[in-house]
């Protein structure tokens, strides 16, 4: 229990911010590293397969992403149980948290990839395939279904050690995995000539590689994440259910944007319009996954000093996060006015009409940035200290609800400027009403 101790210790006296960097950095290469190779998998598998493979891929991406919501959902919820335990000085209750937690993902996975692999042809109809894309979205189904677990496991791990005070162990599995995965991503496809399911084998392979790297951490005996025997606990089960029901909804809002966008595009202009949100849609899970690794930094601080009720420690980090951020937001709105056509350049040449909307559109849709990052900082913190109900709000109003809602009127009254504005509109209008309820909470202290 040597290194537990020093840990804790480390959290509770050194330097705030130095405390806050040592979790923000890792994470935020971690997750910069996955951007990078979530766009990398695009290009390589377009560039060999052609237009109907990746059409294909992104058919069948839905069941990957309701794999890592899975992970999100117990993850971050057991994650949290698990700080707020150490927190209050409880490690058994931590090692209980994350047996739960470890055999819930387990089972759940395992039930869901079973009944989905005896059903992936009707599935991959359900999904979107037609005659020209089924081969390529069975073959991609066929692997992640059966070995699904591994990516849910992996991701899992991730978060528990990042808690257990490893995120530096967790920055080296994520970049082991996205530059794995690239490297396994040419092999499969360009000289082995493996096809979709080749580069379906990339992602599983890296995956596995990123939690034997993150089993190290098992393997000393000072970490706290041990196995022990537990019976049942539903109560806890619902705890770990709930508080991560943010993190799940909001893998499903990336869904939602997504789909809408293209529907609301499809309509107002054709083609052109799909073509250019989809060089947007990509730039925007890079902006997602560095907001994500900003959030993934504070979360283990957060619940940490929510256990052990050190509220002074929580409100330095809170305005380190809220600054950081904010700072992010002023960063990328000036690269999206100043740095929008070589943006676009980077995924090919397209026709003329598709890069004037996909840079006029850059320039809209950033102004989003001045928010999101306060927007997530603020559900995290909901998230990690309880506060359930209002993590929802934020991550159902942003995503999905008020999102939707501007959706349909902005379009009528601005065309697509109106469809790259409705991001930008909601996360403001989600700001003020996060902004407000803090306001009230803090007169009714």
């Amino acid at each position: 229990m040597g290194k537990q101790t020093k840990q804790v210790n480390d959290i509770d006296s050194q330097p705030v911010g130095r405390i806050f960097l040592r979790y923000l950095i890792p994470s935020m290469i971690g997750m910069l590293l996955m951007a990078v190779n979530i766009v990398a998998d695009g290009i390589m598998v377009g560039n060999r397969l052609g237009a109907e493979a990746l059409a294909g891929v992104g058919i069948a991406a839905p069941v990957y992403s309701i794999f890592l919501a899975v992970s999100l959902w117990i993850g971050i919820g057991g994650a949290t149980k698990y700080s707020m335990a150490m927190g209050a000085n409880d490690p058994e209750e931590g090692r209980r948290i994350f047996s739960h937690a470890l055999v819930s993902i387990v089972l759940i996975t395992l039930i869901i990839g079973l009944l989905a692999f005896l059903a992936r042809t009707p599935l991959a109809y359900l999904l979107g395939a037609n005659p020209d894309t089924f081969q390529y979205v069975s073959d991609y189904l066929y692997v992640i279904l059966l070995f699904g677990v591994i990516l849910t496991v992996e991701n899992m791990f991730s978060i528990f050690v990042r808690n257990d005070g490893g995120p530096n162990l967790a920055m080296v599995a994520l970049i082991s995995t996205s530059v794995l995965n690239i490297i396994l991503n040419y092999l499969f496809l360009f000289v082995y000539d493996y096809g979709v399911k080749g580069a379906a084998f990339a992602t599983i392979i890296a995956s596995a590689l990123g939690m034997l790297i993150l089993a190290c951490h098992f393997l000393k005996p000072s970490n706290n994440l041990k196995w022990v025997r537990f019976s049942f606990d539903k109560t806890l089960f619902g705890a770990i259910v709930v508080i991560g029901f943010p993190s799940f909804l909001s893998e499903v809002g990336i869904s939602v944007f997504t789909i809408s966008h293209n529907i609301a595009f499809e309509r107002t202009a054709g083609t052109v319009g799909v073509a250019a949100f989809s060089i947007l849609n990509y730039v925007h899970s890079v902006m997602l996954m560095l907001f994500l690794g900003l959030g993934s930094a504070i979360q283990p601080l957060i619940s940490y000093y929510q256990g052990s009720k050190n509220e002074k420690r929580k409100r330095t980090t809170m305005k380190l996060a809220m600054a950081t951020a904010f700072g992010a937001g002023i960063i990328s709105l000036l690269v999206g006015q100043f740095a929008a056509s070589p943006i676009v350049s980077l995924f090919g040449d397209f026709p003329r009409e598709v890069t004037t909307l996909a840079e006029s559109g850059i320039h809209l849709f950033f102004i989003a940035y001045l928010f999101t990052g306060l927007n997530f900082v603020m559900m995290t913190y909901y998230q990690s200290v309880g506060n359930v109900r209002m993590a929802t709000w934020i991550t159902a109003s942003r995503e999905i609800l008020i999102m939707l809602a501007f959706l349909i009127i902005l379009p009528a009254l601005f065309g697509t400027n109106g469809i790259w504005l409705s991001i930008p509109a909601s996360e403001f209008v989600v700001f003020v009403g996060v902004w407000l309820y803090q306001r009230n909470a803090a007169k009714s202290r």
